[in-house]
């Protein structure tokens, strides 16, 4: 290409070369005209080429178009072939002179970054939120880059070598990303007995490297991973990197392959939800037991927060319940309180709005009542500045659900009444059947507290709690299905009608179960007890109880005291001998649902309450 021509007529020469080039027969193959590009093109004038191309582009197509003699026609013709020819190969040069660009940035900053500094770059460059974060050739491209400037600084050595770490041991555990599902008697999720099953256990057997090994063997056992923070918190930078691209590439596959099953979309993103949250908690929980380091510490907390902003942009992202979903188990009891601090130095916006409130319902679920409200607030301001209406009503809910639960019904009442206007005002039907279901609910346990015996007092509130779960019926909310069908039981039992109560409780932990939601599973078993146990049929208040109570002391929840209170008592009442008659029979059905291990853990739960009185 001539220099002395200006940049534009250049471009302009080279197209005209290249199709009289095609016309002569000069141009064998695409190959050739991508070669000519990559030879003449300037780097940062892509803009200027794209323009000239589209202007020559506009021509020939309007000579081809107005054009009436056959043979000046068909060289018109030949011509456009050729500039579309360019233009395919052109597309093809940018795409990849932009990664190409982009990864000379990103070695750029990194090199350039002060050295406490260069960890964090590294991760914003892989950040799977970006429009096109880079793909297995890039980051090899990125730690060649890097590897140049390794005499410069050692720090620079450890994350090049850190990432053709992680994408070998990624690579060889690719094939494997699913193969615990098929592995006999295996559950899906992350939960389950800690041993030689599941994921963890599996991908622990497939990793050469030591320190991925270690980690997996952690989670696979239910063991604490803040610990093995703290027992490897010298680990190299190396080290670090490989776990972080390791972890992330599991995460981000996972995800990837439940999303994509569509003879099941409700188990699909069901299992989606845990992995996005159980790879969080790992984050979290791996930034605490780093402290004492905090360039790594700030890393975990940095990659913790590129999933949940992830996980808050998707359509399944759980609004009102279902996090429980397919995991339990010790290693992630109260974890997600790990999540608050990392998010205290995040400014207020939609993705933070929307963490705050799956925050806000787990803290409910354990118990944390005033923790809790405090989260719901945030995320209400924020929803509320950030116009994300869906956001800022389900919080409305939440925050009705809470006071409920802290016995002040005045305002759990004031907040369902907001929530249901505004959801009626901007037609968000699924905010709407929940704020029915709350403000019902709000009215029923006020009532109760007045001691008011008016029926129509009642009847009104149950005419709520109707309209709501014909609603959540007709939009087809499983969550919001299992709430109402749970809150129109505790109604009945409530007012002393523990016989209509029952069929709403068993339908409510039946739809629970096809939510996923474990805490909604837990409660509808524990009032069922209580239902059953008010009309003497101890057989059954002792399956629904004992299941209820090893579900929610599961999640940590404070609420299976409730069961075994009862339990407790009914023990006390037809002796331990016939309590125990009564529990085997159910062995089956038990196992069925929480297997050997939580069968036999029922009495073990039982002892464990009698010793805290």
């Amino acid at each position: 290409m001539s220099e002395s021509l200006p940049i534009r007529d250049s471009y302009l020469a080279l197209i005209d070369q290249i199709v009289e080039s095609t016309l002569k027969g000069q141009i064998s193959s695409v190959e050739m005209v991508y070669q000519m590009l990559q030879k003449n093109l300037v780097s940062g004038t892509g803009e200027v080429f794209e323009l000239v191309l589209s202007d020559r582009l506009s021509s020939i197509q309007s000579q081809v178009d107005g054009e009436t003699d056959e043979l000046k026609q068909a060289k018109a013709n030949r011509k456009l072939r050729a500039i579309k020819t360019i233009q395919s190969q052109w597309q093809r040069y940018s795409q990849q002179n932009q990664a190409t660009e982009a990864i000379a940035t990103a070695v750029r900053e990194i090199t350039t970054a002060a050295t406490d500094e260069r960890l964090a770059i590294f991760l914003r460059v892989i950040d799977p939120n970006q429009k096109q974060p880079p793909n297995l050739p890039q980051l090899q491209q990125l730690a060649k880059g890097l590897k140049q400037f390794a005499q410069v600084n050692s720090d620079l050595e450890e994350i090049s070598q850190g990432i053709t770490s992680g994408l070998a041991t990624w690579q060889g555990l690719q094939e494997n990303l699913v193969s615990w599902m098929y592995e006999k008697n295996q559950q899906l999720g992350f939960g389950g007995v800690p041993g030689e099953t599941g994921p963890w256990a599996t991908w622990a057997k497939k990793v050469n490297h030591d320190l991925p090994q270690r980690l997996f063997r952690t989670l696979a056992m239910g063991e604490s991973t803040i610990e093995f923070a703290q027992k490897h918190s010298s680990i190299s930078l190396s080290d670090w990197v490989e776990i972080a691209l390791v972890l992330q590439y599991l995460q981000r596959g996972l995800v990837n392959w439940f999303d994509q099953q569509a003879y099941n979309v409700q188990a699909g993103s069901k299992l989606s939800i845990s992995t996005f949250l159980t790879f969080a908690v790992i984050w979290s929980q791996l930034a605490s037991g780093f402290q004492s380091i905090t360039t790594y510490s700030n890393g975990c907390s940095q990659i913790m927060l590129q999933i949940l902003r992830n996980f808050s942009q998707r359509p399944y992202f759980p609004l009102y319940g279902g996090i429980f979903a397919s995991f339990s188990g010790s290693y992630l009891r109260d974890a997600l309180d790990y999540l608050d601090e990392p998010l205290r130095r995040v400014e207020g916006t939609q993705e933070k709005a929307r963490i705050l409130t799956l925050l806000g319902y787990s803290q409910r679920a354990l118990g944390q009542y005033q923790r809790s409200i405090h989260f719901h607030q945030q995320a209400l301001e924020i929803s509320r500045t950030a116009g994300d209406r869906p956001c800022e009503i389900a919080n409305l809910n939440h925050l009705s659900r809470t006071h409920v639960q802290e016995k002040n019904y005045t305002e759990a009442i004031n907040y369902s009444q907001r929530a249901l206007m505004l959801s009626r005002q901007t037609g968000e039907r699924t905010g709407e059947a929940n704020a029915l279901v709350n403000l019902g609910y709000s009215e029923v346990m006020q009532a109760q507290k007045l001691e008011q015996a008016e029926t129509e007092v009642y009847e009104s509130a149950i005419n709520y709690l109707e309209q709501g779960l014909k609603l959540s019926e007709q939009i087809g909310d499983i969550q919001s299905q299992a709430l109402c069908f749970s809150s129109l039981g505790i109604a009945y039992l409530v007012i002393g009608q523990s016989a209509a109560a029952i069929p709403y409780l068993e339908n409510g932990f039946k739809t629970a179960q096809v939510a996923g939601d474990l805490y909604l599973q837990g409660r509808n078993l524990a009032y069922l007890s209580e239902a059953y146990y008010n009309l003497q049929n101890s057989e059954k208040a002792i399956y629904t109880g004992g299941l209820g109570m090893y579900l929610l002391e599961q999640i940590a929840s404070n609420e299976w005291r409730q069961s075994a209170g009862l339990l407790t008592i009914l023990q006390g009442q037809i002796g331990a001998e016939a309590f125990q008659t009564l529990l085997k029979q159910h062995r089956p059905k038990m196992i069925a649902i929480i297997g050997v291990d939580g069968y036999d853990y029922i009495p073990k739960l039982l002892e464990i309450y009698k010793e805290s009185m």
